[in-house]
């Protein structure tokens, strides 16, 4: 007969003692690894993409608007300045959002902007420009339209349609609406231009809430 093997206690000791260690270390791994701190979020500059430069220039161009209205003052600048500050704020979240550099503008950009052929202008007869001659594909839904800060002939700029592109603006507050064309990019659907924006705005207003916006050509 074969006789069993048996551990003397203190064999059995030593293996205990072995098998706690290997335990404890890998406990002490899992831990380590556990407690490890995440890798820091990465933001885009301007320079990595085209929606974060169009909030850029978008920003910039509102920033410029309030150092001209506080180098110039006049009685309506106060009202201009805080609605133009609300317009940043709501640029500056969709920063954010699109993990974009928060607060990170260009002041120069509207020089920058290469020159366009001038939209066709609004026909006679037509309530706040060129709204009653088209309709189309409606888009953006739910989206609020501001204006980008720039000069010229009514234009729109957009991070979704490319240049050549018309959007019909129609402002729900007023009825009152214009077609334009897209001439450049921006970090939002739909940025009207400073003279487009005078022909679909409330008074005193910087910002369209209730807004539908349709592609007609």
């Amino acid at each position: 007969m074969s006789r069993r093997r048996t551990l003397g206690p203190k064999k059995k000791l030593a293996l205990l003692l072995s098998a706690a260690t290997v335990a404890g270390g890998g406990a002490f791994a899992m831990a380590t690894t556990s407690n490890a701190t995440p890798p820091a979020a990465t933001t885009r500059s301007a320079a990595d993409s085209t929606v974060c430069q169009g909030l850029a220039t978008a920003l910039g161009n509102n920033q410029k608007f309030i150092e001209g209205q506080r180098a110039a003052p006049d009685a309506q600048s106060g009202a201009r300045i805080a609605n133009r500050e609300a317009v940043i704020a709501q640029i500056q979240r969709q920063q954010e959002a699109s993990g974009c550099t928060v607060g990170e503008s260009a002041q120069d950009s509207q020089a920058a902007q290469p020159q366009q052929p001038a939209p066709s202008q609004p026909a006679a007869g037509g309530q706040g420009g060129q709204g009653g001659q088209a309709s189309g594909e409606q888009v953006c839904n739910g989206s609020t339209v501001t204006l980008s800060g720039e000069g010229g002939a009514p234009a729109a700029s957009s991070n979704r349609f490319p240049a050549g592109t018309k959007l019909k603006v129609t402002n729900l507050d007023n009825d009152k609406s214009t077609t334009v064309e897209v001439t450049s990019v921006s970090g939002s659907c739909v940025l009207l231009n400073d003279a487009a924006f005078e022909q679909v705005r409330e008074a005193g207003k910087f910002l369209i809430r209730r807004a539908v916006i349709e592609k007609v050509g």
